[in-house]
């Protein structure tokens, strides 16, 4: 089912959307692309969601619910537009400034186009996933937007983790960006998978991790400071971002893409 969603047009369109954006201008290794962080993502979501299944059965996390949370890992950045976060960051606030678009939510939009544009609701039903099953992953992508099981919930989590930030979409990313600018990334993804437990704290079920693990999880967070601080926020890298807003606002004017009904 990944790979039929892969070789449609629209997530053959992120083979061409910088991961870094204008970074790239600064660091010329950061050539990588949304199209093999996607697939990063679609990975580590099924390794995590699966060390969950082996060592808690009690979840009763199912092999259709796995295959929900690759999915979900593999869009989560469809809707991305050119130079990947310049695009929602500094060009559309400034374009439309009364417009709250946000790409997760363009990435929802765009699942749904994929699959209509493609047939593959079909295919999804050869899977047994249903549209409550379409709506869980759409869940991933952008938050919760109606009530579900506790195990499902939990799950939720993994592709983003809107209570903590430690999800899987970090993790490759981290890994991935470092390798590609040569910057030095000391968090181990693969450890944290192997301790990782779901857990109730005050009632609500949490994927959580050993108290031992607490140096592995500074880590991480340090190499997000460390990335946003030598490259993400690079003194040259905003300014050529400053640049290239200026010439999409410039080419706005002439530049219409037509809404398909």
């Amino acid at each position: 089912m990944c790979v039929k969603i892969i070789d449609t047009p629209q997530f053959q369109r992120l083979r061409f959307l910088k991961q870094l954006g204008a970074c790239y201008f600064v660091y010329p290794g950061a050539a990588h692309n949304r199209f093999e962080h996607c697939l990063g993502v679609c990975y580590l979501a099924g390794q995590l969601a699966r060390a969950l299944q082996r060592r808690q059965p009690e979840l009763k996390i199912t092999e259709k619910d796995i295959l929900c949370v690759e999915i979900a890992g593999l869009c989560h950045d469809l809707g991305h537009g050119p130079f990947s976060h310049l695009f929602d960051g500094k060009f559309i606030p400034v374009i439309r400034p009364d417009s709250d678009w946000k790409h997760e939510e363009a990435s929802v939009k765009m699942f749904d186009y994929l699959l209509e544009d493609n047939g593959l609701v079909n295919e999804f039903q050869k899977y047994g996933l249903t549209e409550t099953d379409r709506t869980f992953i759409k869940e991933q992508i952008v938050g919760p937007v109606s009530e579900r099981n506790a195990e499902i919930t939990v799950i939720e989590n993994i592709v983003a983790n809107k209570r903590n930030g430690i999800d899987v979409d970090k993790w490759d990313y981290f890994a991935r960006d470092c390798h590609m600018l040569g910057i030095r990334n000391n968090f181990d993804h693969t450890r944290f998978m192997k301790f990782a437990r779901v857990l109730e704290i005050e009632g609500d079920l949490q994927i959580c991790s050993r108290d031992k693990e607490v140096g592995n999880l500074y880590d991480m967070f340090h190499t997000r400071m460390t990335l946003h601080r030598r490259a993400y926020q690079h003194q040259v890298n905003n300014i050529i971002e400053t640049m290239i807003t200026e010439a999409l606002m410039k080419a706005d004017n002439y530049i219409r893409i037509p809404v398909l009904c």
